[in-house]
C-alpha cells in the first residue's frame, strides 16, 4: 500500500464529510451565477466607478456633469463608466429634457455599497486597534 504525502493545508481523504459536501453543493451558486458575480465585482473594482457609486449613494440622483465635478474625473470618463454600470443594472437613468440623471438601480446595490463601506471601515478600525495594542506592548505582535 502506497502512503501519500499531504501538505499542511491538504486532506488525507478526498472527502471527509460527504453529507455536508452534497448539501453545500446543492445550495452553491451555479457556474453561470459565479461568472456574473465575478463580472459584477470586476466592474465594481475600478476606483473611479466605485467613487461614482458612492456619490450616487450619498446624493441620491445626479447628472453626469455634477458627478464629474464630485469625483474630479472628465465627463467623458463618467459617461463611459455610467454606460457600463447601467448595462450591468447597477445604476438607472432618467431623462429630463436634454439632461440625464443617474441613481443607484435598487436597494440591493445600496446594501452592497453600505456593507462594503462598513466592512472597509471595520477592517481599518481593527487594524488601528491592533497597531495601538502592538505599540503599547513595545511593538511586539
Amino acid at each position: 500500500m502506497k502512503s501519500r504525502v499531504v501538505g499542511l493545508d491538504g486532506c488525507a481523504e478526498k472527502v471527509v464529510d460527504r453529507a455536508q459536501v452534497r448539501e453545500t453543493q446543492a445550495r452553491l451558486i451555479t457556474r453561470e451565477e459565479a461568472g456574473h458575480f465575478a463580472e459584477l465585482f470586476r466592474l465594481l473594482g475600478d476606483p473611479n466607478r466605485a467613487r461614482l457609486l458612492y456619490a450616487l449613494l450619498e446624493a441620491g440622483e445626479l447628472c453626469v456633469c455634477d458627478l464629474a465635478a464630485i469625483v474630479e474625473v472628465p465627463e467623458t470618463s463618467v459617461s463611459h463608466a455610467l454606460r457600463l454600470l447601467r448595462a450591468a443594472r447597477v445604476v438607472r437613468a432618467r431623462r429630463d429634457g436634454r439632461m440625464m440623471f443617474y441613481r443607484l438601480d435598487d436597494q440591493h446595490v445600496r446594501m452592497l455599497l453600505d456593507l462594503s463601506r462598513e466592512h472597509l471601515r471595520h477592517d481599518d478600525s481593527a487594524a488601528d486597534e491592533h497597531s495601538a495594542a502592538g505599540g503599547k506592548r513595545g511593538g511586539h505582535g
